[in-house]
């Protein structure tokens, strides 16, 4: 859908996660974030130049991009500033890309009603706000742009028990949760975790990728 795979802005970059696929692509990656920490952290590559920037406040040239991308951050920005500052940057025809994935599932539906617990009502109230637009599945944010058609997408992998406990610990909510609480919420669904599944025991899981694209018409 780029018509030229020249230049791309990868906008919230994180840890670079999604900019090191994107270089495999462009000749020239731009990827920002505001995280001081974060961009000190981020996996170099030799196309790829990163600097610390707010979304919606770049000091990219008018007119510099053929992809703009922001991978499970759309919903953190200040979408009018932020379309302002993607129809200053953008050349004609660029396309803009937004994604993110949602609650994961399993191959075990007594995990995921565990799961659906912990998420809704354990930590449920724990999450920042801006969290019900990825519940969403980002059909209430602002994407004025022109529409392009999509596919439906997801992430594969197999995780033993301790590694899906370790992925609820690294949530946003749970230490929340933790920092008001004084223990881990995890603390409540082990138990009944364990007999549902095995030490060592393998299952497959998925991440539900949700994926806006647009193109930025001058």
């Amino acid at each position: 859908m780029c018509k030229v795979q020249a230049r791309t802005w990868d906008c919230a970059t994180g840890n670079g996660q999604a900019a090191v696929l994107l270089a495999e692509h462009f000749k020239k990656v731009y990827a920002t974030d505001i995280s001081k920490t974060q961009i000190k952290n981020a996996a170099a590559k030799d196309n790829i130049d990163y600097s610390i920037s707010p979304a919606e406040n770049t000091l990219f040239a008018d007119n510099s991009f053929d992809l703009i991308t922001v991978a499970q951050a759309y919903h953190w920005i200040n979408w009018d500033h932020f379309r302002h500052e993607v129809m200053r940057v953008a050349k004609p025809g660029a396309v803009i890309a937004v994604w993110m994935y949602n609650l994961l599932s399993t191959d075990d539906k007594a995990v995921d009603e565990l799961l659906l617990d912990f998420y809704k009502n354990i930590v449920g109230p724990y999450w920042d706000a801006e969290r019900k637009y990825v519940d969403d599945n980002y059909t209430t944010v602002a994407f004025d742009y022109e529409l392009l058609p999509t596919q439906s997408f997801e992430i594969k992998a197999d995780w033993t028990r301790d590694h899906f406990l370790g992925y609820l610990t690294s949530w946003s909510a749970t230490k929340n949760f933790e920092k008001e609480q004084h223990y881990p919420p995890v603390d409540k669904i082990e138990t009944p975790l364990k007999a549902l599944w095995k030490s060592g025991e393998v299952k497959h899981i998925s991440f539900p990728i949700v994926l806006k694209l647009g193109r930025v018409v001058k």
